[in-house]
């Protein structure tokens, strides 16, 4: 078996740790941090400072497949999640009577908690798992090679660059494997380049969104929020989602163009909230009487990045591979991320012990990257290109645009285009193969006729309203 070296203390960090040990492995963690996640969930969640985690404090969504990540490989992690107060929530209980159930409806579950929780739950297995050494308060400052260390280089790639370990300020560490989980700002790039090798391939896309929350608690005796309306809204030029979380929190998030010209008036809470009160889903949950917790938490300058240690010529490292952010970080609109670190921390551990130094391995973990997590990538790409260009240009949609948005409008009355909706939201099934299906399209198309004067993203203020809202 293998001895794994993981960079980064997140999520993704975490994760491949716990399941390279559950895979028979050794592992060492290394967190620039200090302190590890605990079980004072609000006291970690609103007063930990974590500059290098900005999105730490921000709505995050658990779909359907991290959640059977972690009901199938790491079942203590889901049942720690559920007691710190996680719920469940099936998509299909839209609808006021559950249509009836079809094989694969298990996995259109929605774990609701804050990141924290789930951090929480991984520190806590960590610690009990004799396999793995957790180093927090100790960085990685640079990486060891093969001929640093006097090993002999495959002849398959003399040339090639082998990285065998990490160094930090205590000392240097050996490894099988180094796992970057450092994320987007984790430095991996400039440290690739100190050792000589070719660059990372770099995909890069602007989102031009700009993200403003506010997170409450509801009442004590209410334990759950409105099932409806539906908890996300988008409008010609702005949108608003509610994201319920554990033990009565939940976040509202506006969103709008960042070069809008009301952005910086939504960090006032009271036009924050104002504004919030404008869209179904804002105005349900605030009614409520929830308390708020926080101030606005904006975040802003987000991009769809794809990165690639193969290139053109093969693997431009060996004895490294990348998981979460520094693979693939997606813009929050989907709620990809945890999903897709977590199916690449899961495919690490599985692998581990095939020749992790060699070109094959990097290879393999390349292509295995581009064939399950980039096409996830591209429809994020692609379906954020669309919400910018609308609030750029606050035009309606016309053509496939408003077809797509009739099927989204269409499923919250048809649990059959729910399902295939669900599915694809769940990343149980590529858009292409759910969408295509010739009965779904039948039922959107039957739904889209009845309604001649079909109009999306009409729900919300029109903008004379929105500029009273926002102007102080």
């Amino acid at each position: 078996m293998a001895h794994v070296l993981v960079i980064g203390g997140g999520v993704g960090g975490l994760a491949a740790a716990l399941l390279a040990a559950r895979q028979g492995h050794t592992a060492e963690l290394f967190e620039r941090d200090t302190r590890a996640p605990g079980t004072a969930l609000d006291r970690d969640f609103f007063g930990w400072r974590r500059p290098t985690v900005p999105q730490a404090v921000q709505p995050h969504a658990l779909l359907g497949a991290a959640r059977n990540v972690l009901r199938d490989d790491l079942p203590d992690v889901y049942a720690e999640m559920l007691r710190l107060g996680a719920r469940e929530r099936h998509e299909l209980d839209w609808f006021e009577v559950r249509p009836p159930g079809l094989p694969g409806d298990e996995d259109l579950v929605m774990l609701q908690a804050r990141r924290i929780v789930l951090e929480s739950a991984l520190a806590t297995a960590l610690r009990a798992e004799p396999g793995v050494v957790v180093r927090y308060g100790e960085p990685v400052t640079g990486l060891t090679t093969a001929s640093q260390a006097g090993v002999e280089r495959a002849e398959e790639d003399p040339d090639g660059i082998r990285v065998t370990g990490v160094t930090t300020e205590a000392g240097g560490y050996r490894g099988d494997l180094v796992v970057d989980a450092g994320g987007r700002r984790g430095g991996i790039e400039r440290r690739l380049g100190a050792l000589g090798c070719r660059p990372p391939v770099v995909e890069r896309h602007r989102t031009g969104l700009a993200y403003f929350c506010r997170w409450y608690r509801l009442p004590e005796g209410t334990d759950e929020g409105p099932r409806r309306p539906w908890a996300v809204t988008g409008g010609a030029f702005a949108g608003c989602a509610v994201f319920p979380a554990d033990n009565r929190l939940f976040a509202v998030t506006l969103f709008v163009h960042t070069a809008d010209t009301t952005r910086s008036a939504l960090r006032d809470p009271a036009v924050f909230e104002r504004a919030a009160r404008s869209f179904p889903p804002g105005e349900a949950w605030l009614a409520l009487g929830a308390e708020p917790l926080s101030g606005v938490l904006a975040t802003a300058g987000l991009d769809n990045r794809w990165s690639a240690l193969v290139d053109e010529r093969g693997p431009v490292v060996t004895g490294l591979v990348p998981v979460g952010d520094s693979i693939t970080h997606t813009n929050p609109t989907l709620g990809q991320g945890t999903s897709l670190a977590l199916w690449a921390a899961r495919r690490v551990a599985r692998t581990a012990h095939r020749d992790p130094g060699s070109d094959r391995y990097a290879a393999d973990h390349h292509e295995w990257a581009v064939r399950t997590l980039k096409p996830w990538f591209d429809f994020q790409v692609v379906a954020d290109a669309a919400i910018g260009e609308r609030f750029a240009t606050r035009a309606g949609r016309t053509g496939t645009a408003l077809e797509v948005a009739a099927l989204f409008d269409c499923a919250l009355e048809d649990p059959e285009v729910m399902r295939a909706r669900a599915r694809v939201r769940h990343l149980a099934e590529p858009p292409e193969r759910a969408y295509a299906d010739p009965e779904i399209r039948a039922r959107v198309a039957r739904w889209l006729a009845a309604r001649p004067d079909y109009a999306p993203n009409e729900v919300g203020p029109d903008r004379e309203e929105w500029e009273k809202l926002t102007a102080g």
